[in-house]
């Protein structure tokens, strides 16, 4: 696809400046309420959808519909890092006041690796369509996973990046504000809060297996999913705070994505048979797509809300 340079630089120049403006706003440590989660969550949202529409002007129709399905889809995956955060949070008691600061790190960080990892997906895409199987492979095991429920097996003390950094340099038991570093008998040791970085890195890393082949079956240009993954990944914060304290009401919410994983993954498996075997074999639009992803979050959100969990059983002892 053919883009202007100026969108690239509009894409890189939104994300800097509302980066520092996000930084700028939280460079006190305090309690983010829900009223201020969800303003940013609509900023966030309000960014991603005005850069839809630019890029359905300017790139066309298929463009845009690829963009928004994209953008879709990496915002329900990234609801299973939501959990993943709140687990982190409550292993290493993060005070709250400083869990968006965590964010803020993890998020740039994030960006940072996406890009990585996008870039090397569509460059083995372009060559070798028939990676495209072992993507959906990948697909259908994180789905079985998710239907077991093995998907929170995730220990934020035994990831490779915590204990990597533990042998890097030593890192004390107690807090010391929102610093990553001090000084203590004239050595440079690191807070809990380096290691909580650390961990929602090695955590995003994870989830970077699900998500970057699912966005490659919605298109392989680098600036549909790149864009569509940094804007999904801008709100991730604001939507944690926003949605924290109500996770575990959307319990079907799992299931749902369960189920998007597994669509996607046929996609991938009739798009790569449709270019290697032939071309008779019919492919998924991406409006479709859109309406599916769209359809199994409004059911799975829908079924959660009318049908809340039971609560746990009372094991206490009668008197």
């Amino acid at each position: 696809m053919d883009v202007p340079f100026w969108l690239w630089a509009t894409f890189v120049v939104t994300v800097v400046v509302s980066l520092a403006v996000d930084l700028l706003a939280h460079r006190e440590a305090h309690v983010i309420g829900f009223r201020e989660a969800a303003a940013w969550s609509g900023v966030w949202i309000g960014l991603a959808l005005v850069f839809g529409a630019v890029v359905f002007l300017v790139l066309g129709t298929d463009p845009g519909v690829e963009y928004t399905t994209a953008w879709l889809l990496e915002k329900s995956l990234s609801v299973d890092n939501l959990f993943v955060f709140a687990l982190i949070f409550a292993y290493f008691r993060v005070p709250r006041a400083y869990q968006h600061r965590v964010l803020f790190f993890g998020v740039m960080g994030a960006l940072v690796f996406r890009g990585v990892f996008l870039a090397a997906g569509v460059a083995v895409v372009s060559r070798f369509t028939a990676v495209l199987f072992a993507f959906a492979a990948i697909l259908f095991y994180s789905t079985y996973k998710i239907l077991k429920g093995e998907e929170d097996s995730f220990d934020p003390g035994k990831s490779i990046a915590v204990r990597l950094l533990r042998k890097v340099v030593p890192v004390r038991d107690e807090y010391d504000g929102m610093k990553f570093f001090v000084r203590e008998a004239g050595k440079r040791v690191a807070t809990p809060l380096l290691a909580v970085v650390a961990a929602i890195e090695a955590a995003d890393l994870i989830f970077a297996v699900d998500s970057v082949p699912a966005v490659l079956a919605v298109s392989d240009d680098a600036f549909i999913v790149y864009t569509s993954n940094a804007f999904a990944i801008l709100g991730l914060r604001a939507l944690y705070f926003l949605l924290a304290g109500l996770l575990d009401r959307f319990h079907y919410l799992s299931k749902g994505l369960a189920l998007i994983l597994s669509f996607i993954g046929v996609k991938l498996i009739l798009q790569a048979s449709h270019k290697l075997i032939s071309s008779s074999i019919p492919e998924i639009p991406s409006p479709i797509s859109l309406a599916v992803i769209v359809a199994v979050l409004a059911a799975s959100v829908t079924l959660s809300i009318r049908r809340p969990p039971s609560p746990p059983p009372d094991t206490t002892p009668s008197p």
